[in-house]
């Protein structure tokens, strides 16, 4: 398989082959700086309360500004858009190594945290955009499924490198690599040349967003899944994320939450490969039944089951993410006009985001109220049914990719009227 890999499909064409070598790197530096980050502001006076503040300096920006970079990504070349955010994101990232290393007043991390939260947000919908510019439509799938598989191999490798390198040397040097990580995804995108975008009359910024909100909105199988997922981040993140290691301190250890978290981490790396070889008859439907899956474990934590009932359901859910991440991306991506993609693709991250907030401030207080376990079985099974609920319409259940494709054009067609 990894022979045919070189030989047929995505990586035979260089501008992709620069742009995966490019993302790989800046993957693996990425997965490094939580926990490199994490140990070395808890070192610091008032470390805990400054982390969270920190963390929230960085994805405040990306609620705010995803908009702005949908439009930007469809307004100028993605290539150089990625480009210069990777050298901006090593700049930053060195000069957060730099206060890290020499001891300097942890305040300073939060002007580089929310710059870097700018940079994310202006380049996200760039990045998810650029893969239909730089493959043929019939590999889109397997060109998702290999960059997937760099990020799953990111989370795996990053953290426990980084952790290594805290215990070793010190924090500051994983954070630095990550700045080395970025420059040198920033030199392979110099490699990468796509053509620059057409500029239609009286496109500003305000009115490429309300095109792209428009298109949004009139494309009846977007907005079901989109909003399905609005719920399920938020439920994830408050019962999985914030309760799942209250639970874990309070019975198996934080040892053994550790554990089930690297074996998600190696379900999201067997998803990728599979899907490099797979892909989903019906995408929508399929993928939405595949992310199901990742609301078992929190109904396996809350039912207070043995830890390796625990590992197992941990498993399946990262298979099931990564599949229908890459059944979502790969729907967008061929059914959507390169023109608004990063658009349309901004406004499925703004109700990914945006929500996210409401469901770690109320789980603990739920929690508090109804009992933790009750509230992460409750929350598992939310999750499950918010997956499925997409599924009672008929479009969502019977489009194939190329009914996608179609729907589209008409869509399209109907527009340019």
């Amino acid at each position: 398989m990894i022979k045919s890999l070189f030989t047929t499909g995505p990586l035979t064409r260089s501008q992709f082959r620069w742009f995966y070598l490019a993302r790989t790197i800046s993957l693996i530096g990425s997965g490094m700086t939580p926990v490199a980050l994490a140990f070395a502001v808890l070192h610091a006076r008032h470390g805990q309360q400054l982390l969270g503040y920190i963390l929230a300096a960085e994805l405040l920006p990306n609620v705010l500004m995803v908009l702005i970079g949908g439009s930007v990504g469809d307004r100028y070349r993605r290539d150089r858009l990625i480009q210069l955010a990777s050298w901006g994101s090593g700049f930053s990232q060195a000069c957060i190594a730099a206060v890290v290393l020499t001891g300097t007043n942890s305040y300073w991390i939060f002007p580089l945290a929310i710059f870097n939260g700018v940079l994310g947000a202006l380049t996200s919908p760039a990045i998810r955009g650029i893969v239909p510019e730089l493959v043929d439509h019939e590999d889109i799938n397997q060109a998702n499924a290999l960059v997937n598989t760099s990020r799953s191999a990111g989370r795996i490798v990053g953290p426990a490198v980084a952790g290594i390198l805290v215990s070793t040397v010190g924090g500051g040097w994983g954070i630095a690599f990550d700045a080395l990580s970025f420059f040198i995804a920033g030199a392979f995108m110099v490699r990468v040349q796509i053509p620059s975008h057409p500029r239609s009359p009286g496109n500003s910024l305000i009115h490429q967003m309300r095109e792209g909100w428009a298109y949004f909105r009139c494309l009846r199988w977007i907005w079901p899944i989109s909003g399905a997922w609005a719920v399920m981040n938020a439920v994830q993140m408050g019962a999985w994320q914030v309760l799942g290691p209250i639970i874990a301190e309070r019975t198996f250890g934080a040892a053994g939450w550790g554990l089930t978290l690297s074996v998600k981490a190696i379900g999201l790396l067997i998803g990728s490969v599979m899907m490099l070889r797979f892909q989903f008859s019906r995408p929508l439907r399929d993928g939405m039944v595949a992310a199901a899956a990742v609301g078992i474990p929190m109904v396996v934590l809350g039912q207070g089951l043995a830890l390796p009932y625990l590992m197992v359901a941990a498993i399946a859910a990262g298979i099931g993410s990564t599949m229908s991440t890459i059944a979502w991306d790969t729907s967008l991506q061929q059914g959507i006009p390169k023109d608004r993609l990063s658009r349309v693709m901004a406004f499925d991250e703004l109700g990914s985001y945006v929500v996210i907030p409401l469901g770690e401030i109320l789980s603990v207080p739920v929690a508090d109220q109804f009992g933790l376990r009750t509230v992460e079985t409750w929350g598992g099974l939310i999750f499950i049914a918010a997956a499925l609920v997409p599924l009672s319409l008929g479009l969502i259940r019977q489009m194939t990719m190329a009914d996608i494709r179609t729907l589209a054009q008409d869509q399209e067609d109907v527009i340019t009227r």
